[in-house]
């Protein structure tokens, strides 16, 4: 039995690779430098491969290839069983000119046919000018080479790293959008880039959403091939106009550079390594752009939607019976500041009760604002029987391109509404007004009112007796809170005076590793004591325990500037110096302890004073 079914196995995976559709693709990168060293591959999806074929490489320097490597998968599911299998035939190549070279095709023979594959193109940039300088042998080292020897040094010059903001627009209307890019240039090799946009007065900003994975692509700039990404981009949509200006951002990075100070012995034998890590603060320029008002007189049932849009609506159902339900559904669709637009507003009869619409937004954000439609809901419930007419509803909108602004209108409605069931006679209007409605309204009973004698309580031994044991609960209750409060070793009352203690105690902690050489534990211990104080002394619970809200409770609570500087200084060197250590470690660590146990003294008299 096991012979069969290993014998079945065996004969399905023949056919499943025979059967099955041979397929070869090339890859090969989209960009390139002259001299640099590329790799392409040529990939079959079957193992049985009988010969191969490539055409010419012309424009590249053939270094050696084909290498040839195969792998196979086998996997069992639910009792099927796959198999995949697959042969790559690699080349080592470096282009010899410019311009976009073409990689040629391939061809396998698979069980006596041909199997074809494609061809692919490729952006071959100059050597960048630091680059055609060295000699040809480091030259074909390529741009991991390039990049590595723009930072030996160690400094990181503003023409090795930078970032640029561009507007696509730098004339708009009030309310239109405006689209900022920020753009990365670097040579060097980045580990880490940090910094948001800051709020600007007068402007609603959204950021794009980039879920892709960022990659670099080269760019030749000053005769250097820089690689560039897009890092950030933001959609604004001004609010005031005249010269609307966008800050200057700082962003944080951390570059890994080569340590060449490094002895090669201390390498070996593990104490050291090729490359350290560098801090380094880039800024993007401040720009300007001008915001036009709005032509006046704006008309009276302007939404203060600026973009191009639609209006549709439906209605249903179109015949109800009184008290029951229906539903217009309005539809805004197009471009523009839809999520700043005000709902458009519909003149419903009189007798119609109407709830607040449900609004559902189906909008992505643009380079020219948010985009989609917004659908809103309107439930609306007729109280009488009758045939009633909802007017078309308006929708005015500014167009920036026409400088105009434009009204689009859905039809009228007509809604037939049967009298309410239960209903066995006519009922006039103010009789159906006091009538059972969903029988929650009925009739007012008509006559004299009748009012009952009033209750002899008050005033009474017992209505005082009353009072006093209600108040003497109440104090008895107000100690015994009070008492619980001092006995709670985790109330915030207690934890604020018991901070300093707690803090001595993780400084000492803290020196007792710095002895030990336990750097990470060490910076560890120190940001601890440093966010433990602040955080008893603040009442912050841990979830909120960040930089941001402790600057905001220590100048709340007159903490002098200079000290909360130094606070987070010490942190941010606590940070730093634990990621990227320097060869003076010792000296490091004794001032970051120094700095935090004097801060912690300091912000302690400022906070009594």
């Amino acid at each position: 039995m096991k012979r069969a079914y290993t014998i079945f196995v065996l004969l399905f995976l023949v056919l499943s690779t025979v059967c099955g559709q041979v397929t070869l693709k090339v890859q090969a990168p989209s960009q390139a430098e002259v001299g640099q060293r590329i790799r392409i591959s040529y990939i079959a999806n079957t193992s049985d491969v009988e010969d191969f074929q490539v055409g010419d490489f012309a424009g590249f320097n053939v270094l050696y290839g084909p290498s040839t490597s195969r792998s196979s998968s086998f996997s069992m599911t639910n009792g099927r069983t796959t198999q995949s299998s697959t042969v790559t035939f690699t080349y080592t190549v470096v282009p010899t000119s410019e311009g976009t070279l073409k990689v040629p095709a391939a061809t396998i023979q698979v069980g006596g046919k041909a199997v074809k594959s494609g061809t692919a193109s490729i952006e071959v940039l100059p050597a960048s000018q630091q680059q055609s300088q060295q000699p040809s042998g480091s030259q074909q080292r390529g741009n991991a080479r390039q990049q590595q020897g723009a930072s030996e040094s160690g400094q990181i010059s503003g023409k090795e790293l930078y970032m640029t903001v561009t507007a696509n627009r730098q004339k708009i209307y009030e309310q239109e959008a405006v689209m900022l890019t920020y753009k990365l240039f670097t040579l060097v090799n980045i580990q880490q880039i940090s910094g948001e946009m800051p709020q600007i007065d007068g402007c609603h900003v959204q950021e794009m959403d980039r879920s892709t994975q960022l990659s670099l692509k080269y760019e030749r700039v000053n005769g250097r091939n820089y690689g560039t990404a897009i890092w950030k981009q933001y959609v604004l949509f001004p609010q005031k106009t005249g010269k609307v200006k966008i800050p200057s951002i700082t962003f944080d990075t951390q570059v890994e550079v080569q340590n060449h100070n490094m002895d090669p012995f201390d390498i070996f034998f593990g104490g050291g390594s090729l490359s350290q890590v560098v801090r380094k603060q880039i800024s993007t320029p401040a720009i300007e752009i001008e915001v036009l008002p709005l032509p006046q007189p704006k008309p009276d049932n302007f939404s203060g939607a600026v973009g191009k849009f639609s209006i549709s609506a439906t209605l249903t159902p179109e015949q109800v019976n009184a008290n029951d339900a229906a539903t217009l559904r309005l539809v805004v669709s197009g471009q523009g500041n839809m999520k700043l637009m005000k709902a458009p507003t519909i003149r419903f009869p009189q007798d119609f009760e109407v709830y607040d619409p449900k609004e559902n937004n189906k909008t992505t954000n643009t380079p020219t604002g948010s985009k989609g439609n917004i659908t809103y809901d309107y439930v609306i419930v007729p109280r009488h029987g009758g045939k009633f007419t909802i007017p078309p509803v308006e929708f005015c909108y500014f167009d920036p391109e026409k400088a105009k602004y434009n009204t689009v209108r859905t039809d009228s409605f007509s809604l037939a509404v049967a009298k309410a069931k239960g209903h066995p006679v006519a009922y006039t209007r103010e009789q159906e007004d006091l009538n059972v409605l969903s029988n929650d309204i009925r009739f007012i009973k008509l006559g004299k009112l009748e009012s009952q004698e009033a209750d002899d309580f008050f005033g009474t031994t017992a209505y005082w007796l009353t009072y006093a044991l209600l108040f003497a609960a109440f104090v008895i209750a107000f100690l015994w809170l009070r008492h619980r409060q001092k006995q709670n070793p985790n109330s915030w009352s207690v934890k604020g005076r018991k901070a300093g203690k707690v803090a001595s105690r993780r400084l000492k902690q803290a020196s007792k590793l710095m002895r030990e050489k336990n750097d990470a534990a060490f910076y560890d211990e120190v940001m601890r004591a440093l966010l433990g104080y602040a955080g008893d002394k603040l009442s912050l619970p841990t979830n909120e325990l960040n930089k941001d809200n402790v600057i905001s409770k220590l100048t709340e609570r007159g903490v002098e500037a200079s000290v909360v500087e130094a606070f987070i200084a010490v942190l941010s060197d606590c940070e730093f110096a634990r990621y990227a250590p320097s060869s003076d470690a010792n000296l490091t660590k004794e001032k970051i302890y120094q700095q935090a146990s004097d801060v912690i003294t300091r912000m302690n008299a400022s906070m009594k004073s």
